[in-house]
């Protein structure tokens, strides 16, 4: 099939990249012609795992190209994806400004029958408006508005398009419906399911979906904060709570708070509609405020632990929002660096992918790529982005070249009793207040590892 991308940001390049992956011949489209020409050069403009030869093999076999002419991916496709941005307005509601525009400027090359599907994350009754604005603007032509959300983690997002868990296609006919079937035909030829629904249905779904895992983020958070005070440990907790088929393990893991492109913006886009609709969602609303303040009380729980920070080198390892990407979207280290910062603080900071993001958005911040230069001296360390590097880190070396020995784990991903062995006065999430080591219990190896592995997956938020 001849399939047409609108955006080339994170969603438009890995929707692109894959459906020519499955052997369809893909245009996408970006009106940003310096991001066409560093793809036409072959640089991938984001960083995700895999992606990178995904468009390479694609460009060389034919399949995939990139032109920053909507026509080119338009009058001659069968199936053309919105894939731009909604970012939130002040609000807290979506901004379909980009989605209104994409659908005007594909009616303006519609030559015969196309699906325009949405891939961006939208409010429920955008495909209305975007039908509306294709039947103004090019009502001699017939066309079909499909909602067809994307569930992609950053970090991994490849795989989880090529291996999806589902496949939810919102559409209002039958003719429609087959042309999605038929684009999906590859991988639901290999088992997997796909859910049809009506237009509005699918819209509501992925944004349930983001704010269920929003919600299971925050509780887990605040269970770690009462095993804190009552003396328990989050770590035996949330293996408990998932081995519970009915809860599961993912997503149990006490950190510094969400962030990232979509369950900040996702969470307050559904509680922009339903304030709209006159509906009350208290539980999703309790669970993005637990989730504002835990990010901004990070730097009172650092000067808690360690006091007056007039002076002291606060290293910070991570910056972006977590492990396996370099967005720093709503990124902890925003709040957490400034915070420091204020208090007389200053701040050295390391991450692997994300510190030509983060450089702009975190001024006075002395920024190295080499976890043990940006620790050289500090008086604390602060483990912020949970990145498999840091977690084979050697702590004997940086207790010998810090100035001070306190290190605090934002993401549980130290054994404390390595910790311990060198040297270091070591603060966890949801661990008792005398910061026993989980490996003297009993089985607690084994909960070691598990945790760490799945602090190392891209489920991690």
């Amino acid at each position: 099939m001849r399939i047409g991308v609108i955006g080339t940001g994170y969603v438009g390049l890995v929707t692109g990249a894959c459906l020519a992956e499955l052997g369809h011949e893909v245009c996408c489209i970006d009106s940003d012609r310096a991001k066409i020409d560093r793809l036409l050069a072959g640089d991938c403009p984001i960083y995700e795992p895999d992606l990178p030869a995904l468009i390479a093999r694609n460009r060389m076999a034919d399949r995939l190209s990139f032109s920053s002419h909507t026509a080119d991916g338009v009058s001659s496709s069968d199936v053309v994806f919105i894939a731009v941005g909604t970012p939130a307005d002040s609000d807290g509601e979506a901004d379909l400004s980009f989605v209104h525009a994409a659908a005007r400027d594909i009616a303006a090359h519609l030559r015969g029958f196309t699906v325009v599907a949405t891939k961006s994350t939208v409010p429920v009754g955008t495909g209305d408006e975007v039908e509306a604005i294709l039947a103004a603007h090019a009502s001699d032509v017939e066309t079909a508005v499909v909602s067809n959300p994307e569930f992609l983690r950053e970090g991994c997002a490849v795989g989880d398009f090529l291996k999806p868990d589902r496949i939810v296609i919102g559409a209002e006919t039958s003719r429609a419906n087959a042309v999605m079937e038929a684009v999906y035909r590859p991988l639901t030829a290999r088992g997997c399911p796909v859910l049809f629904s009506d237009r509005r249905t699918s819209e509501l779904i992925k944004y349930a979906s983001n704010a269920f895992l929003a919600v299971k983020i925050s509780y887990i958070n605040e269970i770690a904060d009462l095993c804190e005070d009552i003396g328990a440990d989050a770590a035996f907790v949330a293996e408990g709570m998932g081995m519970d088929a009915r809860i599961g393990g993912r997503f149990l893991q006490p950190g510094p708070g969400y962030g990232g492109s979509c369950f900040p913006k996702d969470t307050q886009a559904l509680l922009a509609t339903a304030r709209k609709a006159d509906a009350t969602l208290s539980v999703i609303a309790a669970a993005e405020t637990a989730n504002r303040r835990r990010k901004r009380h990070l730097g009172a729980r650092v000067a808690a632990a360690t006091g007056d920070l007039t002076d002291k080198v606060v290293t910070v390892l991570g910056l972006a929002f977590k492990a396996g990407t370099d967005d720093m979207r709503e990124a902890a280290a925003l709040d957490l660096i400034p915070d420091l910062q204020a208090r007389g603080a200053t701040v050295c900071a390391s991450d692997p992918e994300a510190i030509v993001a983060a450089r702009p958005k975190l001024p006075g911040v002395a920024f190295f790529r080499d976890a043990y230069a940006a620790a050289q001296g500090a008086d604390v360390l602060v483990l912020l982005t949970e990145w498999p590097a840091y977690a084979s880190l050697d702590l004997e070396r940086l207790h010998r070249i810090m100035r001070g020995h306190r290190l605090i784990d934002f993401r549980n991903l130290f054994d404390p009793e390595a910790v311990a062995r060198a040297g270091f006065d070591y603060i966890s999430l949801g661990r008792p207040a005398s910061r026993r080591s989980i490996a003297a219990l009993g089985h607690g190896a084994a909960v070691i590892d598990r945790m760490q592995s799945a602090l190392q997956s891209p489920d991690v938020d």
